[in-house]
């Protein structure tokens, strides 16, 4: 099923000189490939790309260079990335990182996941040396600098990056987080993936 989107990508990346020429307008930038999949404000309606909106700046720089040196290994953004320059990624960034978060509340009938969810996040694991989630990613999930916002990111997409995590097939961020995945059951994971896709800012 992943199919249609690399191919839908690549023919957009074949047709897209506003990519080529270098541009930094940032609304050319976004409207020409980025909001395809990202959303044009970075709301990602599909749960198969990750919300930019609100994300950390040097987070969303350092990944698109990860993503353009093949650090960091995408069917999908290894090919959008390329051709993108160190100004067009700055641009990027800037952008989607000044847009509002997305806010919503976890619906009722999952609230036991998202109770454990919680705990995991702030208390962790003692058992199985889990450390609490809020001491590297903040109380609120908004991360910082070297660390992703995950508050109110896509579940599924949490759930993706813990396993590529686990089982290593992403390698270019925090070696912590190896351990923290290895050691995460797929129930914890789960709720984890939960509670931070919930959390609204008051």
């Amino acid at each position: 099923m992943r199919l249609m989107p690399i191919l839908f990508t690549a023919f957009t990346l074949a047709t897209s000189p506003l990519w080529a020429e270098g541009t930094t307008d940032i609304t050319e930038l976004r409207n020409d490939v980025c909001s395809h999949c990202h959303g044009a404000e970075g709301e990602a309606s599909s749960r198969m790309y990750p919300r930019l909106a609100a994300q950390n700046r040097d987070y969303i720089e350092k990944q698109l260079r990860n993503f353009r040196d093949g650090t960091r290994e995408s069917d999908i953004m290894n090919g959008m990335a390329e051709n993108l320059s160190d100004a067009q990624i700055t641009a990027l960034a800037q952008y989607y990182s000044a847009q509002p978060g997305l806010k919503h509340r976890v619906r009722s009938s999952k609230q036991a996941l998202e109770a454990v969810g919680y705990y995991i996040y702030h208390e962790g694991n003692e058992y199985t040396k889990i450390p609490p989630c809020a001491d590297c990613h903040g109380e609120f999930a908004a991360g910082d600098a070297s660390l992703p916002r995950l508050a109110g990111q896509h579940r599924y997409y949490v759930v993706e990056q813990l396993m590529a995590f686990e089982d290593r097939s992403r390698t270019n961020d925090s070696a912590i987080m190896h351990s923290v995945a290895k050691n995460l059951t797929e129930l914890e994971i789960n709720a984890v993936a939960l509670y931070v896709s919930g959390l609204v800012e008051e």
